[in-house]
C-alpha cells in the first residue's frame, strides 16, 4: 500500500515463513532461471486490477550514497516490459501488458528522484529484447520508452539489451526515443551493421564486447575490429565500451587465485580484469592501438599459446567423441517393455516415496573437507567420517520409511564441482564465486580442454550405502549439460562438442554404478531448459545435441536397470518434447512452488513416462502438512496414472537442517501412504 517495504518482507516472498505448526506459515514465491542464466529470480505475482507503488528507495540511496563519495553513477533499472513479461497470472491468464499504464508512474517518479539527486544517465535493462516479441509487445516497447523518456526530459536514458542478438527486434529497438542503447556483440556480433545502419540519429551505441559471462580473456584485436567500426561510422563520442551484460555472471579478481596453473591463467579474466579491458579498449579508441601496444601483445599472445596448448587438445578424447554411433544412443527397448522389467525387479508400492539426492550437511562434514582438502585430515578418516554419515543417511531414510534411498552426497562439496574435480580438462578456482540466488553462491569448475574420466568417481560410495540397507539404493550423477551449463565452457569450439566428451565419461560412471549392483540411477538435468536459446529459431540444434549426450550417458544399460532424472523450475512447455526424447525411465521436477502448475505442460503433452512432481518446497525452511501435500497428490491423480507417479520433494535437501527434513518426509510418506489406502480402498482390495 504505497508504504517501505522492510528487509523481513522479501525473506518472506524469497524463503516462505514457518508456522509452529507443519502446514502453518506462507509458502514462498515461485522462483525460476534468468534467461538462459544459472541466477534466479523470484517471479512476479500479477493481477488485472494491479496498483504499483515505489515500496523501496534502494536505487535512490545507493546513488547518493555514492555520489557522496565523489562517484557519480549511472543507475541501472529492470524495463517496465521485462518486468511485466517475466512476471505471472496470479489467477486467471490476461494480457499482462494492460499493466504498463499502472506501473509506469512507478518507473516516472524513480527517475524523477534520481534525476533530483543528480542522475544524469540512466540504464534500464530490457533483456526480452533479446527473445522473440510479438508486433504489440515491440509496439508497447515504443510507446512506453517515449513516455519515459518524457519523464526526465533533461535527462539521457540507455536501453540495454544483452545475453544475445536483437534479431526482428532490432530495426524496433534502435528506432525507440531514447539517447543511447547497449548491444551485445558477445553472442550477437554479427549485429553490429545492421545496428549502425539503423541507429536513430545522434544515439550513443554501447557496445558489449567484453564477455560479461565467461572468465575467458577477451580477444583484443577482435574487439577492437568491432570498436572502429562503429566508431568510423558514428565518432568516438557515440560509441561506449563495456561488457556484454552484468558482470554479476563472473568471479570478481583473478589476482585472489593463487593455485591456478600457470599455464592456465594467462587465459582468463574476471570481473576486475574485465574492466581493465574495457580501458584498454577505450584508449585505443581514442589514442591509437600504439598507446595499448603492450597489452594487445599480451592478449594475443594468451591466444596463440591457449590454441597451440596440449593442455587443451587430447587427441584420443576427441576421437573417441568423434566415433559415437547411433546404437549408442539408444536402449536395448521401448519404455513399455523396460517398465515391465524394472517393476519385476524393484517390486516397488504405488506412488513410491524417495528424495532426489542430497542430505543436510553439517558444519562437522564441511570443516572435514576443508582439513582433508588442507592436508590436515588423513584419507582413513576422512573415508570413516563420510561412511559414518551415509550410514547416518540411510537409516533415516528407513526410519521415516521412504521407498528408494539415496547415498546423501556427504562427501560432494557441490553437484557439478564434485564431478569436475575428476574429469580432465577441468580447473578450478579459489574465490571464484558467483551468485545463483538470494545468498546461494555457486563456484563453478572451468572447462578449459578435453574432458574424460579419470577413474570411478561415484562407485565406491554408491556400493557401500546399498550394502548397508535391502531398500534400492540411487546412484547419483550430475548430467552431462548440467555439467555445461554450471561450469564456464571453453569458447574455442561448440558447445555440443564438450558436452558429448562429458557425457561419454559419464556413459563410463553409468556402467561401472550397474556392475556393481546398482539398479536406479539418477542423471540429473536441471539446467537442460536453461540452455535453452533465447530464439526460437535456434531451438531444434540446441536440443537435438543436449537431448543426445543425455542418452549418451544413460543408454548402455540393462532394461531392468531404472534411469531417472531431474529437473529444476523452467517453462516446461518449450521442452516437453525434448523431455520425452530423452526417455528417461522416471523424471522428478520442482513443482510445489507453483502448486503443480508446471505439471500442465507433462498432461497436455501426454508425457509417456513416470513422473515425480515435487510437493514439498525445500527452498524454504516451511514445513508441509501431511494434509497439504495429500491435496497436491490427488491433484496429479487427476492428471496422471496413480501407477506412473512418484512422490518426492523438489530437489536436494543439502541446504536444510535435519529436524526440518525429518518433519517433512514424515509427513510427505504419510500423505502417500494415505493415497495409496484410498487407492486400495478404491480398488476394494
Amino acid at each position: 500500500q504505497g508504504k517501505a517495504i522492510e528487509l523481513d518482507l522479501y525473506f518472506a516472498m524469497a524463503r516462505g515463513v514457518s508456522g509452529r505448526e507443519s502446514g502453518s506459515g506462507l509458502p514462498a514465491m515461485e522462483m525460476t532461471k534468468w534467461f538462459d542464466t544459472n541466477y534466479h529470480y523470484l517471479v512476479p505475482e500479477l493481477q488485472p486490477e494491479q496498483e504499483f507503488h515505489l515500496a523501496s528507495r534502494k536505487p535512490i540511496e545507493e546513488f547518493v550514497e555514492a555520489r557522496r563519495l565523489g562517484i557519480v553513477t549511472r543507475p541501472v533499472l529492470i524495463g517496465p516490459i521485462t518486468y511485466l513479461l517475466l512476471g505471472k497470472c496470479a489467477g486467471p491468464q490476461f494480457d499482462r501488458l494492460l499493466l504498463l499504464d499502472r506501473i509506469l508512474p512507478v518507473y516516472e517518479q524513480a527517475l524523477r528522484e534520481l534525476y533530483v539527486a543528480g542522475a544524469q544517465w540512466f540504464q534500464i535493462d530490457e533483456p526480452v529484447l533479446a527473445t522473440d516479441l510479438t508486433d504489440d509487445v515491440r509496439s508497447a516497447m515504443a510507446d512506453c520508452y517515449e513516455r519515459l523518456r518524457s519523464a526526465v526530459p533533461k535527462a539521457s536514458l540507455m536501453l540495454a539489451s544483452y545475453f544475445g542478438p536483437l534479431g526482428e527486434n532490432l530495426e524496433m529497438a534502435c528506432r525507440i526515443p531514447v539517447a543511447g542503447l547497449h548491444i551485445d556483440l558477445v553472442y550477437g556480433r554479427p549485429q553490429l551493421g545492421e545496428v549502425l545502419s539503423h541507429l536513430s540519429e545522434k544515439a550513443v551505441l554501447s557496445l558489449g564486447v567484453i564477455d560479461g559471462r565467461n572468465v575467458w580473456r577477451t580477444d583484443l584485436d577482435d574487439a577492437l575490429q568491432l570498436a572502429w567500426k562503429a566508431a568510423e561510422r558514428l565518432g568516438q563520442d557515440r560509441v561506449v565500451i563495456a561488457p556484454s551484460c552484468s558482470l554479476l555472471h563472473c568471479p570478481v579478481d583473478l589476482d585472489l587465485e593463487t593455485t591456478l596453473d600457470a599455464g592456465l591463467r594467462p587465459w582468463f579474466a574476471f570481473a576486475k580484469q574485465k574492466l581493465q579491458e574495457v580501458q584498454v579498449l577505450r584508449r585505443a579508441i581514442v589514442d591509437g592501438s600504439v598507446a595499448v601496444a603492450d597489452e594487445l601483445e599480451a592478449s594475443r599472445k594468451a591466444w596463440r599459446d591457449r590454441q597451440r596448448s596440449s593442455l587443451a587438445q587430447v587427441a584420443p578424447v576427441r576421437a573417441r567423441a568423434e566415433s559415437v554411433t547411433k546404437d549408442m544412443l539408444r536402449r536395448g527397448s521401448p519404455f513399455r517393455q523396460r517398465r515391465l522389467a524394472q517393476h519385476r525387479s524393484l517390486n516397488l508400492p504405488p506412488l513410491p516415496t524417495t528424495t532426489i539426492g542430497s542430505y543436510p550437511q553439517t558444519k562437522e562434514v564441511r570443516a572435514a573437507r576443508a582439513e582433508f582438502k588442507a592436508g590436515r585430515l588423513a584419507p582413513e578418516e576422512y573415508e570413516g567420517l563420510l561412511k559414518s554419515q551415509i550410514e547416518r543417511a540411510i537409516r533415516f531414510q528407513e526410519d521415516v520409511g521412504l521407498d528408494v534411498l539415496v547415498h546423501g552426497e556427504a562427501e560432494r562439496n557441490d553437484m557439478v564441482e564434485y564431478f569436475g574435480e575428476q574429469l580432465t580438462g577441468v580447473a578450478f578456482t579459489q574465490q571464484g564465486w558467483v551468485q545463483s540466488y538470494g545468498s546461494r553462491c555457486v563456484k563453478p569448475p572451468i572447462i578449459y580442454g578435453d574432458v574424460s574420466r579419470l577413474r570411478p568417481m561415484t562407485v565406491g560410495w554408491s556400493r557401500y550405502a546399498q550394502s548397508l540397507t535391502r531398500k534400492p539404493v540411487k546412484g547419483m550423477l550430475t548430467g552431462p549439460v548440467t555439467i555445461l551449463q554450471w561450469s564456464f565452457v571453453r569458447n574455442d569450439q561448440p558447445r555440443s562438442v564438450t558436452c558429448r566428451q562429458i557425457a561419454l565419461a559419464l556413459r563410463d560412471e553409468v556402467a561401472d554404478l550397474e556392475a556393481a549392483g546398482i539398479r536406479i540411477i539418477q542423471i540429473d538435468e536441471p539446467a537442460l531448459r536453461e540452455g535453452l536459446p533465447l530464439q526460437r529459431a535456434e531451438w531444434k540444434a540446441y536440443l537435438e545435441w543436449a537431448v543426445e549426450c543425455f542418452r549418451l550417458a544413460s543408454s548402455g544399460v540393462r532394461d531392468e536397470t531404472q534411469i531417472h532424472t531431474h529437473m529444476c523450475y523452467a517453462e516446461f512447455n518449450d521442452i516437453v518434447t525434448a523431455i520425452a526424447a530423452m526417455d528417461a525411465d522416471v523424471i522428478s521436477i520442482e513443482a510445489a512452488r507453483s502448486r503443480l502448475e508446471l505439471l500442465g505442460a507433462f498432461v497436455d503433452f501426454e508425457y509417456p513416462n513416470e513422473i515425480g512432481p515435487g510437493v514439498y518446497d525445500i527452498h524454504s525452511p516451511r514445513v508441509p502438512g501431511r494434509e497439504e501435500v495429500v491435496e497436491l497428490l490427488r491433484r496429479a491423480q487427476k492428471v496422471f496414472p496413480p501407477d506412473r507417479l512418484w512422490v518426492n520433494p523438489d530437489c536436494g535437501l543439502k541446504t536444510r537442517d535435519w529436524p526440518e527434513v525429518r518433519a517433512s518426509l514424515k509427513n510427505m510418506v504419510d500423505a502417500a501412504r494415505q493415497i495409496r489406502r484410498e487407492l486400495s480402498d478404491a480398488c476394494g482390495t
